[in-house]
Formats: C-alpha cells, structure tokens, sequence
C-alpha cells in the first residue's frame, strides 16, 4: 500500500494529484523550484523540498533531486505527472531502483513508446496503421507537404510544417534546436502532413493481470501550433463501427508492450475517415478529465490502485453524456500566440464547471513554464448543452493581469462550425484566427464604465463636480492593445453623463458598475490594480495626460513581446532585410518565438547578442526604411 506519495511535478498536474491522495488518505510531497516557492500546489502538500533553480534542467528534470527529495520526505511511491520526466524511462528505473513504487508503466514499455520513429515500427509490426516515416535527407518534392517532428517528448514542441524543400533546412534546424531543450534529445524526422487532419485518442487503462480496457475516446483536433486547445468527450465524428475499430487497434497497442497502468493511444484521422497510430503517452494526459466526467471515475485513483497491484473489473463502465474541456492560456492569439507574464491579480470561474488550475488570485506567471493557467471543463447531457455552459463560464470568469486566450476559446465553443461537430486541425486557419480572437466585451463601453465609476468612487457619491453653469468635460483615456479610447464626461444634475452619448452612470461602487445606455441599463463587474482596469472581460491601461520623458521609442523599433533569451540571430546591423525576413530568435516558456522586419529596410541596430536575456520591452532591433533619418 502506498502511504506517501511524491509528484514529481508542478502546477495544476500536482494540485489534481494531491486532490486524489487527500480522498485516499494518502500523504502528499511536493517538490518546487524558486520560482515555484509560493505556487498552490506547495502549499497544499504535507511536506515540501526545494530544488535549487528556475529553469526546468535544474530542477523538475532532475532525477537524482527527485528521488533524494522523496527519501528525505519518506515517500515511498512517486507520480511523475506529465511533461518533464513523465516518459523518461531512466526516471522510471532509477525510481524502481530506489525501492520506491512508480506510478505509471514499466520503463520498457516507456522507452518502446518514448521513439516516435520505434513507436511506429513497433506498431506496423502489430498491423496498426501509420504514417510513414521520411528521412529528412530524403523527402522529395513528392512527399510535401511533410511535418518535421521531434522523435522524443510531445507538447507541440519540436514541430514545423513544411511546404517547400527550400524552408526544410531551416525547419529541421530549428526544430532539432527546439526539441534538443525541450527534451535534450534533438532527433527528429518527417511524416506526410495531413492538413484538415482530425486528431482521436483512445484512453486505455491497464493492470498486471492481462486486463486492458479502451476506456472511451477523445477528440484533440482544434490545435494551436501542433498543441492542443479544446479536447472533448467522446468525438462527433467518431460512430460505433469506427469507435470498435479504435479500441481494438487501441488495445492492440497495449498489449504489444505489456502495458501496465494509464496511457493515451494517439491517432490521426483522414478526410476519408481513415485513421493512422501517431503515437502513444505512456502517461496521463493534460485532457484526462473529459473522460472521467463521461465516466464517472477518477483515473489518479485508478493509476494509483493499479500500481498497489490491484485488478481492474474485466469491463469498463460506460460513457454518459458529454464533457468538453479548454485549456486557458497566458498568451495573446491575435499576436501569433505570445505566452504573457506578470501577476494574476484576479482569479474566479463561476458556474457548474471543473477548474483544474496551477494558480491563484496573486500568482506571479513568469517565464520557466509552459503558460497554461487552468483547464476548465464542463459536463453535460448533451454537446451543445456542454458547449453553452462552458462558454458562459468562461465569458463570465473574472481574469485579471494577464492577458489570456478565454475570448478565444468562448468564440470557438459559440461558433455554428464547432456547434456542428465541423472540426479539424485546420480550424483556426479556416475560420480566421483574428476573427475567432475577437473580444468578447464592448470595448468602447468598457472605458465608459471605467471612467465614470472611477469619477463616482472619487467623489464619494456625493455633489462632486457638479456646477450650475456650464464647463468643459473631464477626459479619461484608456489602451486597449493598440487602440486607445477617449470618454468626456460631465457631471449634471443627473449625475455622470458621456458628452454626445445618451449614457449615464446609474450606479458605481468599487467592483461594480451600472450604466444607463439609451434607456438599457447594463451592468459591468470591475477590479482596479496598479496601471490596470479589468471590467468584464476587458482589461484596460489608464493612459497619462503626459508622456513619460525617455518612454518614447525610434521609428522601427521591434521590442520583446515577453521576457526570453536570445537564441540565434540571423542578420547584422548595416543588413538588408524584406518584410517578414527572420531577424533572430526567442525562447520563452518552452517555445521558440521568431522576430521578423516589420517592412522593407535596413537593420540600423542590433544592441542584442545570443544568449542575452531580455525583458519585455527591450528593444530587440531597429528597422529603418533606405535612406529614412537616423
């Protein structure tokens, strides 16, 4: 029996695991980098160990702190969550050899499963399809359009498209160089790229004693950059003839490796309907919750039983109703998917829905970590009924600080396409990225509110700047992104009016505003920070009457969209460039971010060099037009 269990892990993945151990009755160790050292999920642990550092090779990757931390804790089973060591075969023994239990499979069936190239082979020998495998030395002209993939770890990270063999040199470069940090395994190889692909997974649960169950699929096909976005059980498209034919193939993959515990089958489904093994995770995944919604069972509890020696009863149960699950992002998607830091002032989600989050109200989102806040899923009879009442929710969550990609993720679960189970990997792009980022909120009214329930708190509710003969109206500006909104506005014996506008303030008070607007009143929540107005779901910088002397930046300066390190840089200053031409490289949160010319030019300056780190702000390059001033 396991008494006390460590997770080797962080975030949301640990907070879920520990909610399993305290129903269990469990002990609950957690380890934490400084950058961690005031995150939820240490302060939900019975016990606690530092690991010296911020960046994930000094510490979530490193197995010997690992296992000392659990011996110092007296631990004695260890859950690697996902991501870091999750599949890391050499963590698993090295924890087996410790005389600790691991919760997850047998490190054979992890290094089977941890080569996407061997994974395949494995497979073809099992008679389960696959894509075939490209050197990338070897694709012609023929195989385009192919997808240069990391062998090793998964998450998106490793990955480029390639329609041309000119870009494939560099594509293969920089995902090897991405891959090599990621996974400190830099292999990768090609496979024909499927663009309006449907991406189905099948959860298979596994004991010891031969029993393996096809526990239900789910669809992961709205992506962005080859990462999951929005996950839902089970799949629209997928109807009983076909859903049989997943689950064999599912346990056939299984049983080909002698899995032992929790692990995803992966597959990619064609416009003809026919589907192909990408992969399996020899792990939990970030979208298990959907299936225990659907199913009613907590699959920690299983894995944990599991890995105890239990038996699993010889069929599962069956699936009820739908579940869909978004996975709430710091990152701006209208500006190529930026991850976002600074501080989560505010953190709520109303309404029936499960929020399995990293963070809370106060969190600091830095740049060691992958930006995901919180999954938030909702349960439901039917799909649409799951859909609406997950929108709503999210539309309704009080997020304040960073910028995140909710209004996006609302747009998508209100969209007639998604509605109509018409999804596929290419959804973004069909519909229009900009288009589905849209805000939800009025951004104009907004401001308004902003502005008059500011004026109002001021005053005191009383008299204030009211006069008995006419004056100029007070002005407010606020940013949103880069457009800036003004509101005049005038105290009257009504009380705060919008000059030209018929709307009036009805009522104000720190947290919520009323507003009047042409007879409609329209009620909007607010939270005030340092620099900061949130109101709904619009977040607004107050704009100073003044610039700041020195804030002004040249003409073409390109500043960093978040803090990073400077990976390559592609040009020198005194180069020519075209619009879209690559200047250099970021790496932030576990991603390659690229910086290109804004136009036509010359790069007057380059105060940047590889290695350096840099804040969000700072200028990157300048980009001059030929014969433009210096």
């Amino acid at each position: 029996m396991i008494t006390t269990l460590l997770v080797a892990n962080r975030g949301e993945i640990a907070r879920r695991i520990f909610r399993t151990c305290t129903e269990l009755g469990i002990g609950r160790t957690a380890v934490f980098s400084d950058a961690d050292a005031a995150a939820p999920h240490v302060a939900e642990a019975d016990a606690s160990v530092r690991l010296p550092g911020d960046a994930p090779s000094d510490t979530y990757l490193r197995a010997d702190l690992l296992i000392e931390a659990a011996r110092a804790t007296g631990a004695d089973a260890v859950h690697p969550g996902y991501g870091f060591l999750s599949e890391n075969a050499g963590f698993a023994q090295a924890v087996l050899d410790a005389g600790l239990t691991w919760v997850g499979p047998s490190p054979a069936a992890i290094a089977a499963m941890g080569s996407k190239v061997e994974s395949k082979r494995i497979m073809a020998r099992a008679g389960v399809p696959v894509l075939a495998e490209v050197d990338p030395a070897e694709v012609t002209e023929a195989d385009l359009p192919v997808l240069v993939k990391a062998s090793a770890g998964g998450g998106g990270r490793g990955m480029r498209v390639v329609t041309s063999l000119r870009e494939l040199p560099a594509a293969v470069e920089s995902a090897r160089a991405e891959a090599a940090s990621a996974f400190g395994d830099p292999t990768v190889f090609c496979e024909r790229y499927l663009e309006t692909g449907r991406h189905i997974e099948v959860q298979v649960l596994a004991d010891e004693h031969g029993t393996v169950w096809a526990l239900g699929e789910r669809e992961c096909s709205i992506q962005r950059r080859h990462q999951k976005v929005i996950e839902e059980a089970p799949s629209p498209l997928v109807d009983e003839r076909m859903r049989d034919e997943l689950f064999e193939a599912a346990r056939t993959v299984a049983k080909a490796i002698d899995y032992v515990g929790a692990g995803t089958v992966e597959f990619l489904v064609s416009s003809d309907r026919r589907f192909f093994f990408l992969e399996m995770n020899t792990r939990l995944q970030v979208e298990h919750p959907v299936t225990e919604c659907v199913t009613g069972l907590d699959l920690v509890a299983l894995q944990l039983r599991i890995a105890e020696g239990h038996r699993l009863p010889l069929e599962p149960p069956a699936s009820n109703g739908h579940a869909i699950e978004v996975r709430l992002y710091a990152e701006d998607p209208a500006a190529d998917w930026h991850p976002q830091t600074g501080t989560l002032h505010r953190f709520e989600v109303p309404g029936d829905v499960r929020v399995d989050s990293g963070v809370a109200g106060g969190s600091v989102i830095g740049v060691h970590y992958d930006p995901m806040l919180a999954k938030v899923i909702a349960w439901a009879p039917s799909r649409a009924e799951a859909a609406r009442k997950l929108a709503t929710a999210l539309a309704g969550a009080k997020i304040h600080g960073v910028r995140t990609n909710r209004d996006l993720l609302v747009n998508v679960l209100r969209h007639k396409a998604f509605l109509a189970g018409e999804i596929d990997t290419a959804f973004f792009a069909r519909h229009g990225l900009l288009t589905l980022a849209e805000p939800l909120g009025d951004e104009r009214l907004a401001a308004v509110a902003a502005a008059l329930g500011q004026a109002e708190v001021n005053r005191g509710g009383g008299p204030g700047g009211w006069r008995n003969v006419p004056s100029a109206p007070h002005r407010k500006r606020f940013a949103v992104g880069g457009t800036e909104y003004e509101v005049a506005y005038t105290f009257s014996r009504s009380g705060l009016t919008v000059d030209g506008e018929d709307i009036r303030l009805a009522e104000a008070t720190e947290e919520r505003v009323v507003l009047d607007v042409a007879g409609v009143r329209r009620a909007f929540d607010v939270g005030r920070y340092p620099g900061l107005v949130c109101v709904g779901p619009v977040t607004l910088t107050p704009v100073p009457r003044f610039a700041e002397p020195g804030t002004t930046l040249a003409a073409g300066s390109l500043v960093a969209p978040m803090p990073g390190t400077v990976l390559r840089i592609a040009v020198s200053a005194g180069d020519r460039v075209r619009a879209g031409d690559p200047l250099l490289w970021l790496e932030a949160m576990k991603m390659e971010h690229r910086i290109t010319a804004p136009a036509d030019g010359v790069v007057a300056e380059l105060p940047v060099s590889v290695g350096k780190q840099v804040d969000v702000g700072a200028v990157l390059a300048v980009v001059r037009a030929e014969g433009e001033p210096s």
